[in-house]
This record gives structure tokens, C-alpha cells and sequence, in this order.
């Protein structure tokens, strides 16, 4: 971090030899790879601070770092390769010799692997003198962070064998391929400025060019079998490398802003003092809480060997939306300071950058309206994957089984959210040992959850298929569900860290928060809900018997947040 001032990179629009030079020989580029290959090691848990850290100063090397220990060659090769190209790649990645990057984003499909025009034949060719089996592969990449200077990339392409020279099939699906970047026929374009950032970034483009069938990750018998491969690997990366960035740039803002707010005079008061610099403030630190806790719970997940798809989709969704409106409100606070670009300027750069986030690895309007509860309500649900995989192979017996469950399941889950609402949940079970000022909050997230369950079950057994269609249904749904998990990973933060008393407003207007969102999106799905019965007993015997319990944090609350800043 010392080694890079933002505004001197800016000026650069690249890092200082001697910065590329030390993350080289430090083994930044290889903190996933395993010791055995030279590399760090390092868990989740461990790659996330690091790259929170370093969001906290820069994003060159924040982004130069985080890119080739997510979605990079180095975790598809430890996952899928094959022994000579692990041997042969990792130790180079973990040494710095090699640069990698991973070309996926096509301009006609942005980043849905499923969609893209890319494709590659399988045929006979020459390669180092011989006749070998490979494959022609056209492709045109885009937004292919640290193209500029790779030296080895990943490829998704759809690979198709006409001839069947491989097997039965001619579309074989899907296939990940690593590539030099002298290749023959490869072409790194100009570089991209993706709002003037100064990380690395460019498209990559190749007309029939001829690879051997050793480039596919994996080697032959992996061709066709990259969805599965980005699916798991980009979870993993979602999972800490945007979260991480994002709480970075959110850590920079709370600090400074809050320091900010501390020694800037206006009509001889400090402004934090206002109560309207208050609000903003207020934001920036509970929000700020909450992404940490977030982050930090799922790369936990990570090390614990979870793929956690849909739980990636949260993070990345609400922790990049969060920045967003915790950078916002400290430019508002800052006010000209911010304005003008210029050394002394700590938040100009990463205002400038904040829709980065919000844009890449699916977009966070797509995110929220059809994978969280689309991918959600199928992945999380006990029994609806299980009726699936049992109705695509006509086992009745298997379906019988999971559909009754399912059944049985939808009434205890509607039985349990209605007395648990017409009693407050009071008589809620709570584990002994958490802290009494959460004790609540756990039996209102146990209430949510039922209700959540019952109400989900109602909405795929009414509508079916066209859920799929009421987006915005299911974008209220997937909110009930994030909200849920964010206020979890709060809680479980103020555990865990001891239940600091400095930190109990932060964790207090977090969790009100969250509630009252939650709140407000069971109310959205059940005012819109098609079938206006069913919404009558969701809203008065199932969710909100009683009313409405949450209100919008207190202002009281507020104010103590406001000045732990």
C-alpha cells in the first residue's frame, strides 16, 4: 500500500515498474496457488483481507491482484487441469512470470457464458511441425481485465465436432481453453479505459485460429464441460473478490469521511455535528459493518468447502450496491473537496469507478431479478431440486417421496409463520448463549423465515413457470432472502468478535435496517401477488397478523453511529 499514491497512477495511467515488480516477487498474483507449486496458500478468508486491504488505497492494485486469484486460469487449473499443465502453469503464475488473464465477456453477451458467439471446430491442423487433432476457434473478448499485459489467457468458447472426430456429439458445449497470448492469430487490442480506471483492461480477438486439443483445460476429455467449470469457479470468485473490493472502498470512505466530518468547520461547528451530515454518516458506517460482516461470513463458506452460487449473487449484489450509496453519501458530505481531481482528494477516483462493480459478473438489475430468487428458490429448497432431477428421469417413486415432503413441508413452514405471528414470536427457541440485546432479532429472522418459506412455496406452486416472468415478483422475493442473510452475517459478526460494545449501534441500525426492508418486500410481493386470495391470507394470517413490528432505525440510534464515526 505504501508503494502506491492513487493520484500518481493516475497520472501514469499504469502502477510504477518497481509496484508491478513487487507484487511479481511477492506472490500476489499466486495467492491461491498451493505451496507445493510456490505459491502462498492462502485460504478465502486470507485473499479477501488482502484485497480489502488493498482497496482501501488504490484499485490498480486492488483489481491488478484480485482478477488472477478469482475467475483466472490459476483456479480453473487447480480445479480442472490436467497434471503436465498444472505442473507446467502454476509454479510460472505463482513466480510472476506468468500474467494471466481470462476472456469470457463477449460485446453481444456481456458475461452469460450460455450466450456467447464464440466457437471453435473441431478439425486437423498443423501445429509445431505435425499433424495433430485441434480445434479452429474464433472469438471476439471485450472488458478482458489485464489483457494489455497477459501472457497466458483463459478462453470460453462453444466448441462444436461436425465430423466427430471426438464422439457422438456435434455440439459439444461450452469449453475452457488456455492460450499464450503470442499465440498464432491472436490479437490483444487496444486498450480499454473503463472510466479512466488504470487497471489493465482490453479486448482479445482471433479469426480461425488453430490450437491443439492439449490447450483445453483440462485436455480433451474436459471439452464441453465449461459451464459447470465457470459456474463453480466464478461462485468462488464473486464470492471475495468484489465483496472484498467493495468493503475496501467503503472502509477508505467511513474512515476518512468520518475524520473528515470530525475537523471540517462550518459556521464554527464541526459538520458532523448537522444532523443532515448526521444521516449520511449514519449510512456510511452501518453499512460499512454489514458489507464487512457479509464478506468476511462467505469467505468462511468458501473455506469450509461450500460452492455458494446463490449466496455469491448476494454479496455481490448488495455489497456493491451498498458502496455505491456509502460512496455517494461521503462525496455528499465532502462536497467540493471531492469535485476536484487531485492528490489531496481520497474519494474523487473511487466515485468515478463505483459502477464497475455494480456492472461486471452479471449485472446487479439482471442479479436481483432473476438469479437470487430464480437460482434461490430452486437450490436452496429441500425438495423442489429433488422433484426435478426425479421428474427428468420418470423415477415416480423418487418423485412421490419429494413431492409429499414438499407438501408437508409448505404447511409446517405456513402452520409455523402463523402462530409464530399471531404470538409476536416471543416463544420463539433462541440458543442460550447469544447476546441478549439480539435476542429479538433472532426470533424476528426465525418468523421472516418461515414466512419467506411458506410464501415461496405459494408463489411457485400459483404461478409455476410465469414466475419466472413476474421479475419483479422475484426480484422482492430475492430481497426477502438477502436481507435475511445479510442481518445473519451481522449477528453473527457481533458474536464472534465478542460483542463489542463500541459496535453495538453499527450492528443495531443493520439489523433495523435489514428487518424493515425485509418488511417492506413481503409487503411488495403480497400487494402485487396475481391471485388476490391467496394474498389475503398471506397478508393477515400468515406475514403480518399483527402488523407491521419494524420502523425505520431510530434517529437516537443514528446519532450514536454517527459520532463512532
Amino acid at each position: 500500500c505504501r508503494l502506491v499514491k492513487d493520484w500518481e497512477t493516475t497520472g501514469l495511467q499504469d502502477m510504477p515498474q518497481s509496484v508491478w515488480q513487487f507484487i511479481k516477487d511477492k506472490g500476489f498474483l499466486g495467492m491461491i496457488i498451493p505451496k507445493e507449486y510456490g505459491g502462498k496458500g492462502y485460504s478465502a478468508f486470507a485473499h479477501s483481507q488482502v484485497v480489502t486491504k488493498l482497496s482501501t488505497r488504490s484499485s490498480a492494485p486492488a483489481v491488478t491482484v484480485m482478477v488472477p486469484n478469482s475467475l483466472g486460469p490459476a483456479e480453473l487449473l487447480l480445479h480442472y487441469g490436467t497434471p503436465e499443465q498444472k505442473q507446467h502453469y502454476l509454479p510460472r503464475l505463482a513466480a510472476g512470470q506468468e500474467i494471466p488473464a481470462f476472456a469470457l465477456t463477449s460485446p453481444w453477451a456481456g458475461s452469460d457464458a450460455a450466450s456467447i458467439p464464440d466457437a471453435g471446430v473441431v478439425c486437423k491442423g498443423q501445429w509445431q511441425g505435425e499433424e495433430v487433432l485441434g480445434m479452429r476457434v474464433s472469438f471476439d473478448k471485450r472488458y478482458i481485465t489485464l489483457a494489455p499485459v497477459c501472457t497466458v489467457f483463459g478462453l470460453a468458447f462453444r466448441l462444436y465436432d461436425p465430423e466427430h472426430l471426438l464422439g457422438q456429439e456435434a455440439d459439444l458445449g461450452i469449453t475452457c481453453a488456455l492460450v499464450p497470448h503470442d499465440h498464432p492469430g491472436v490479437e490483444i487490442g487496444r486498450r480499454h479505459f473503463p472510466l479512466n480506471a488504470v487497471w489493465m483492461n482490453g479486448p482479445i480477438r482471433g479469426t480461425d485460429v488453430f490450437m491443439p486439443l492439449d490447450f483445453i483445460i483440462g485436455g480433451p476429455k474436459m471439452a464441453g464441460q465449461g459451464w459447470r467449470m465457470l459456474m463453480e469457479c466464478l461462485a468462488a470468485g464473486r464470492s471475495i473478490s468484489l465483496p472484498g473490493s467493495n468493503t475496501g472502498m467503503q472502509k477508505l470512505t467511513a474512515r476518512a469521511v468520518g475524520a473528515y466530518a470530525r475537523v471540517r468547520y462550518q459556521f464554527k461547528t464541526a459538520i458532523g455535528r448537522f444532523e443532515g451530515v448526521e444521516e449520511a454518516l449514519t449510512r456510511i458506517g452501518a453499512n460499512t459493518y454489514l458489507c464487512d460482516a457479509a464478506r468476511i461470513m462467505t469467505a468462511g463458506a468458501i473455506d469450509l468447502g461450500e460452492k455458494p452460487s446463490v449466496v455469491s449473487a448476494i454479496v455481490k449484489y448488495h455489497v456493491t450496491e451498498r458502496a455505491r450509496q456509502t460512496v455517494n453519501d461521503g462525496m455528499d458530505v465532502i462536497g467540493g473537496k471531492g469535485i476536484c481531481l487531485g492528490p489531496q482528494n481520497f474519494l474523487g477516483r473511487a466515485y468515478q469507478q463505483i459502477p464497475v462493480g455494480i456492472t461486471v459478473e452479471g449485472a446487479n438489475i439482471l442479479t436481483r431479478s432473476l438469479i437470487l430468487f430464480g437460482q434461490g428458490a430452486i437450490r436452496c429448497h429441500p425438495y423442489v431440486l429433488d422433484e426435478m432431477h426425479a421428474a427428468q428421469q420418470g423415477d415416480l417413486k423418487a418423485f412421490d417421496r419429494a413431492f409429499w415432503g414438499h407438501i408437508g413441508y409448505s404447511v409446517s413452514s405456513g402452520v409455523r409463520a402463523m402462530v409464530m405471528g399471531l404470538t409476536g414470536s416471543h416463544f420463539v427457541g433462541v440458543p442460550s448463549d447469544v447476546a441478549p440485546e439480539t435476542r429479538r432479532y433472532y426470533q424476528q429472522l426465525t418468523r421472516f423465515s418461515a414466512a419467506f418459506a411458506f410464501i415461496s412455496d405459494i408463489s411457485m406452486g400459483s404461478m409455476g413457470g410465469a414466475l419466472k416472468r413476474k421479475e419483479k415478483l422475484s426480484a422482492r422475493l430475492g430481497d426477502i432472502l438477502s436481507l435475511m442473510y445479510l442481518a445473519t452475517a451481522t449477528l453473527k459478526r457481533y458474536e464472534s468478535e465478542g460483542r463489542q460494545q463500541g459496535d453495538a449501534p453499527l450492528m443495531h441500525w443493520a439489523i433495523w435496517d435489514c428487518m424493515f426492508r425485509a418488511q417492506n418486500a413481503f409487503e411488495g410481493v403480497i400487494a402485487n401477488f396475481p391471485n388476490r386470495f391467496f394474498a389475503m391470507i398471506l397478508r393477515r394470517l400468515v406475514v403480518f397478523p399483527l402488523g407491521r413490528p419494524y420502523v425505520v432505525p431510530s434517529d437516537q440510534l443514528g446519532h450514536e453511529v454517527a459520532r463512532a464515526l
